[in-house]
C-alpha cells in the first residue's frame, strides 16, 4: 500500500499498547456514528443498530467473533453490512482520515508483535474507497494527537493539556 512504511528502528515496545488503545478510540468513534448512519438509514432496524455497527467495524477491522450466534447475524445481516461500507465515504467523509490511520497502525502494531501480517483488512478498506493510499503514515505522536483532538470532541477522552511552559490566555 501506498504510505505504508517500516517503523523507526528505536521504535519502543511500550508504545504498541499505547497506540492499540488509540486504534480503540477510533472504533469507538467510528461505531457511534455508524449506530446513528445505521438507525437512519434502516428505521426498521433500530433494535439492532448497535450490532450491525459493530458487525461493520469487525468487518472492516478483520475481527472474527468465533460465537456461532454471531456468524449467523453476520450471515443474515451480509447486504446491510456491505451497503454501510459502501455508504461511509459519503456519508462519514470526516472520519476516513482517522479510520485510514487507525488501519495503518492496527497493521503497524500487530506486525511489530508478530501478529497475522496479512495485509487483507488494508486491501478490503482499500477496494471499499475507505483507505486513503496518498495520505502518508502518520508518526505515532500524531497519531495519538488527531485520536486526543477527537476522542475528547466524541467526549470519550479528556482533552490534551497544554504543556507547563506554554503562556496562560490573558
Amino acid at each position: 500500500m501506498n504510505g505504508e512504511q517500516e517503523a523507526p528502528k528505536g521504535f519502543d515496545s511500550k508504545l504498541l499498547p499505547i497506540l492499540r488503545e488509540a486504534v480503540e478510540v477510533v472504533r469507538m468513534i467510528l461505531f457511534k456514528e455508524l449506530k446513528e448512519h445505521v438507525a437512519a438509514t434502516y428505521p426498521d432496524r433500530r433494535m439492532d443498530a448497535g450490532r450491525l455497527a459493530a458487525a461493520v467495524l469487525n468487518d472492516l477491522f478483520g475481527v472474527v467473533n468465533p460465537d456461532p450466534l454471531y456468524a449467523t447475524f453476520m450471515a443474515e445481516n451480509r447486504a446491510v453490512i456491505e451497503q454501510t461500507l459502501a455508504d461511509f465515504p459519503a456519508r462519514l467523509p470526516k472520519l476516513l482520515i482517522p479510520l485510514t490511520d487507525a488501519l495503518r497502525m492496527q497493521f503497524l502494531c500487530d506486525s511489530r508483535e508478530g501478529l497475522d501480517e496479512s495485509t487483507a483488512f488494508l486491501t478490503r478498506a482499500n477496494e471499499l474507497g475507505l483507505l486513503l493510499e496518498a495520505r502518508e503514515m502518520p508518526l505515532p505522536h500524531h497519531f495519538l494527537e488527531l485520536v486526543r483532538r477527537l476522542g475528547a470532541a466524541y467526549g470519550l477522552v479528556l482533552p490534551p493539556t497544554p504543556p507547563a511552559d506554554a503562556p496562560t490566555p490573558s
